[in-house]
């Protein structure tokens, strides 16, 4: 079996949906999931919430680094992390440094060029000091998927965009090979009730993430897999169908604009959401 090597960046604690695809990542027989790294807010709860996921699936050893806790300039950032209340008794590490993670994710990249498929599910502060400090970066990737922007409704602004802005517009006016952006067009087709998801959350993976849900529950009915899709994508293709072009974002508000045509950009338009679920809940049991 042919595995793909990702390097995942996210924000776990205040959506469910990034739990759900941690989860996705570790149990998936293809992935070989090379390392997570936290970005904004309470980094080190992020990660706590990262290892007790990878320690209910059985693998103590992948790396995890704090990264980026402020925002670059300006933006509302996320200053709470309400998922960590759940799991805070279970064992995990309180005491990694901050800002470790665009370091590692540097050397990671450098030491396996044109394998690595980086995945950017949270806002984008990790990633825009990555590209800018080692712009040959983007060039030394396999793939570059992220979970952001809105592009083909009415809709202000996508949330990992919004908190800071500045970061989502100096990745998107990056020089970069190849940009696949998945944003609320399709993710808000894949959503699930809550009876649904606790009928479906089986599993010591599930199970937790139905633990830290109980926060989610309290102001929300059902749950989003805006972020577990974009996982599934990078192993089934099919799932999702892109046009090329270029992405434009605007630094004071996050707010993304596609121009179709020639362009490092694809944003994704249409998504196959019953064989989505069907491939997650195969994989995650």
């Amino acid at each position: 079996m042919k595995k793909i090597p990702v390097l995942l960046d996210t924000d776990p604690g205040n959506d469910i949906d990034d739990a759900l695809a941690i989860s996705y990542l570790l149990s998936k027989p293809e992935c070989d999931l090379l390392g997570i790294t936290t970005v904004t807010g309470p980094v080190d709860q992020r990660s706590a919430i990262a290892e007790v996921l990878c320690n209910a699936a059985g693998k103590r050893n992948i790396p995890i680094h704090s990264g980026r806790s402020e925002v670059l300039a300006y933006g509302q950032g996320q200053p709470w992390c309400a998922q960590y209340e759940p799991i805070k008794d279970l064992p995990h590490k309180m005491n990694r440094k901050q800002d470790e993670a665009v370091d590692f994710l540097r050397q990671t990249i450098r030491k396996h060029p044109g394998e690595i498929t980086l995945l950017s599910i949270g806002p984008f502060p990790n990633v825009a000091l990555l590209f800018a400090i080692d712009p040959e970066i983007p060039f030394l990737l396999k793939e570059f998927v992220s979970m952001a922007g809105v592009f083909h409704m009415n809709f202000d602004a996508e949330w990992n965009c919004v908190c800071d802005p500045v970061a989502t517009a100096m990745v998107a006016h990056s020089k970069r090979p190849r940009h696949y952006w998945v944003g609320l067009d399709v993710t808000l087709q894949c959503q699930m009730e809550k009876a649904e998801c606790e009928k479906h959350f089986k599993g010591p993976l599930l199970e937790m993430v139905l633990k830290m849900a109980t926060k989610w529950f309290e102001r929300e009915g059902k749950i989003t897999f805006h972020d577990p899709l974009v996982a599934a994508s990078i192993f089934n293709p099919g799932l999702l169908t892109f046009e090329q072009g270029k992405v434009n974002v605007n630094p004071e508000k996050g707010q993304t604009h596609f121009e179709p045509g020639e362009g490092t950009d694809f944003i994704a338009a249409k998504v196959d959401s019953k064989r989505f679920f069907e491939e997650y809940f195969s994989v995650v049991k």
